[in-house]
């Protein structure tokens, strides 16, 4: 298994989160408009914004997991079973920390 590769992928992917996050934070972060009716709207919009951002955030830390068994030595090993996570699954999930039978 080329580790080189997969690290490049999950940095890669790692580094395009913070920096969308941080887009997101700026996004919540601006001020309402007076208007009543803008404000519903941009409320509306916020709340898929915070939704997107904490769904990016887990995605965060799975890939922070990801590298830290990369470190360890132990990655593309299943954390439930130990048995090897194939490479077309590594593929799909870089961040995947089980095999497919153990994920189902």
């Amino acid at each position: 298994m080329d580790f080189a590769a997969r690290r490049q992928v999950l940095e890669t992917r790692r580094k395009a989160l913070a920096g969308h996050l941080v887009e997101v934070e700026h996004a919540l972060d601006a001020p309402m408009p007076k208007d009543w009716e803008d404000r519903s709207s941009e409320r509306q919009g916020d709340e898929v914004l915070e939704t997107l951002g904490l769904n990016e955030l887990e995605e965060l830390r799975q890939i922070d997991g990801a590298l830290a068994r990369l470190e360890g030595g132990n990655y593309g090993f299943c954390q439930i079973c130990g048995d090897a996570i194939t490479p077309k699954r590594l593929d799909l999930l870089p961040a995947t920390p089980f095999c497919s039978g153990c994920a189902s």
